[in-house]
């Protein structure tokens, strides 16, 4: 592995809908429909923060992101997590498009993206997701959409898989979303 690669993650995170992360601390499965909008939008807050430190742009270690890599992947997240739900409620059981996130980092050359533009973008790009969360009919909360490895969401476990990966990011950059 050359110096400047990523890792790639190869491990399925879904279990974290199911009991706590044991390295973010973050109980996804405790979020519950009604507090996804709200709760998206504070793991998101800090992000203009991060991506405006001067080292923003430094892999702190080697194999791992810079704080902009992983900004620029949670603005991303939101985009890909709204495509997901709007096509959960929209048709029955619908099958996702593979994601790979460190693909997607290569190609949309994270590491060379400017930190202050990744910063306005991610307000956004979760406040999109959010509003489409908060406006989720009651009777829509168990439908359900598959991963192309055969992982299946409803669209609350959805919310909570990808509530925990904000707040895991955030984490991972060394900070924290308000209790707010």
């Amino acid at each position: 592995m050359a110096a400047d690669e990523i890792v790639p993650d190869g491990k399925d995170w879904t279990w974290v809908v199911e009991r706590p992360c044991p390295d973010c601390q973050f109980e996804a499965g405790a979020v519950t429909g009604d507090m996804l909008g709200a709760r998206i939008l504070r793991a998101v807050e800090p992000w203009p923060e991060v991506l405006h430190r001067p080292d923003a742009r430094e892999r702190k270690s080697p194999g791992v992101w810079s704080d902009l890599e992983y900004g620029a992947h949670v603005r991303d997240v939101c985009q890909v997590f709204d495509g997901r739900l709007r096509l959960m409620l929209d048709q029955d059981d619908p099958p996702f498009e593979n994601w790979d996130q460190d693909a997607a980092a290569v190609a949309g050359k994270y590491a060379e993206q400017s930190p202050l533009v990744v910063a306005a973008q991610i307000g956004p790009n979760a406040d999109a997701l959010a509003t489409r969360f908060d406006t989720v009919p009651d009777e829509s909360w168990a439908r359900t959409g598959r991963r192309s490895n055969g992982s299946t969401f409803t669209v609350l476990t959805l919310g909570q898989y990808c509530l925990h990966d904000l707040v895991h990011h955030l984490h991972d950059v060394g900070g924290q979303a308000s209790d707010g």
